[in-house]
């Protein structure tokens, strides 16, 4: 599970981007639009719940155990959407936002060091860049935003999803996060992309409550202190509707730079905060730790 920081330099170079701290960096041209009507005006559909999983090492997607057998089994029992959003750690921007925009996304193998047989994985759903132009006209109003046609399915999308949706037949986009903004904007982009969850989509971010790289022991699952001190902690906070106590989280000092020497895959819990609406539970669906400092903690809300 290499770091995002130093894997995707090469990769993001390559398609014309300047990395910054990991991050893409973008210039853009056309100004926003007040364009705020458009994911209302998509047809309703059964009204979806929203996800947060903690993915883990790319290694999930051809392992078993207890993390894709919860994955597969919520599968099973999820109404079937129209369509996924995903939010990965693995594809961050700054100054603006990217959403994918092909008809068929092609994979993206943003690791290194593991087995070739993980990286002849295939995840062949279709795009959907109608509902990609939609997202894009919304957010707007918020922040600059484009499509993209190069980026495909990152780890935190497909790994995930090869178990849940194992047909491929959904249409699946990303959308970018910028690593930049505040946990306050991401919150905030998440509740302009609620009404989505009325039209039959299914948002999901993908990252984990705790994510320390550097601490990771590959033969031992069990946490350490701070891991559990850190995921216990997020995990009151949420339970208790404490949203801004989750945001918060660098005011925990050296426990929160422990649990995230970069906070990439903290960033979709803001996402899953800002979709849950008043009177929704959060519920995990999945826990444990890998590798002794990765959290596997995983919510569904709604």
């Amino acid at each position: 599970m290499k770091s995002r920081h130093y894997s995707r330099r090469t990769v993001l170079t390559g398609l014309g981007f300047t990395v910054v701290g990991g991050a893409i960096g973008m210039k853009f041209l056309k100004p926003f639009k007040p364009e705020t009507e458009e994911l209302m005006q998509l047809p309703n559909a059964e009204r979806m719940p929203a996800l947060f999983v903690g993915h883990g090492s790319p290694m999930n997607a051809i392992e078993s155990n207890e993390w894709t057998a919860a994955w597969q089994e919520l599968g099973k029992t999820l109404p079937k959407p129209k369509a996924i959003l995903a939010l990965s750690a693995h594809w961050l921007t700054h100054n603006g936002l990217l959403v994918t925009a092909s008809e068929r996304p092609p994979m993206t193998y943003d690791f290194g060091g593991f087995p070739p047989e993980l990286s002849r994985q295939q995840y062949p759903a279709p795009g959907d860049p109608a509902l990609a132009k939609d997202i894009e006209s919304t957010l707007q109003v918020k922040i600059p935003i484009q499509g993209d046609t190069r980026w495909g399915f990152d780890h935190g999308t497909w790994v995930v999803l090869k178990h849940m949706f194992p047909k491929a037949d959904i249409p699946v986009i990303q959308l970018s996060m910028d690593y930049r903004k505040p946990p306050s904007f991401h919150y905030e982009v998440a509740k302009l992309l609620q009404p989505l969850r009325n039209k039959g989509v299914l948002i999901f971010g993908s990252g984990n409550l705790v994510h320390n790289l550097r601490a990771m022991v590959r033969t031992d699952n069990t946490p350490f202190d701070w891991a559990q001190d850190f995921d216990t902690r997020m995990h009151n906070y949420i339970q208790d509707g404490n949203h801004q106590a989750v945001m918060d989280f660098l005011k925990l000092g050296s426990l929160a730079e422990m649990a995230h020497p970069t906070y990439d895959h903290f960033l979709p819990i803001f996402y899953a905060l800002g979709l849950q609406s008043p009177g929704e539970e959060f519920r995990t669906f999945c826990g444990g730790f890998q590798y002794k400092s990765v959290s596997m903690r995983s919510y569904r809300i709604g």
